[in-house]
């Protein structure tokens, strides 16, 4: 039986955990391991990346900056606000993650600063611009398809 290297065309089987520097829990699988299929959007590519070429039973650790993660910081996409756009019986603080309705669906917003008169809202990623640990324990690699890397 050959061994099959991860990479398009591929299903991969794998727990993964995803944390800060800190050590803080982000996500990780529960106990089933996750199935997908190389390059179908579940993961980020960053985190496709870090498996590339891996086989099964290998573990992989590796340490993401935010341009491979949840991307960097874009202060375009933090605005202020009047506060009396927001709900009276809402309590406004840093830190809440508020819901809006855009044109495009719902776009969450996390309160970064309350004013009197203002609220600024952060609409990057929660994540964006931090490091992400993403660990990984690959349990099985099946061949799919014939898949032939696009660039």
């Amino acid at each position: 039986m050959s061994r099959v290297p991860i990479g398009p065309g591929t299903e991969i089987t794998l727990r993964f955990k995803l944390s800060l520097i800190d050590g803080q829990l982000i996500d990780q699988t529960d106990a089933s391991p996750a199935t997908f299929r190389f390059a179908d959007g579940s993961l980020l590519p960053g985190f496709e990346t870090a498996l590339l070429g891996c086989f099964s039973g290998d573990r992989v650790e590796v340490v993401l900056t935010p341009d491979q993660g949840f991307g960097t910081v874009n202060e375009d996409n933090i605005h202020w606000m009047n506060r009396r756009d927001f709900a009276r019986e809402l309590l406004l603080e840093e830190g809440l993650v508020v819901s809006f309705q855009s044109p495009e669906g719902e776009l969450p917003g996390v309160i970064k600063s309350v004013r009197d008169e203002t609220v600024q809202v952060d609409f990057n990623h929660p994540l964006a611009g931090r490091d992400i640990v993403f660990e990984a324990e690959i349990i099985d690699v099946v061949q799919v398809s014939h898949e032939i890397a696009r660039s």
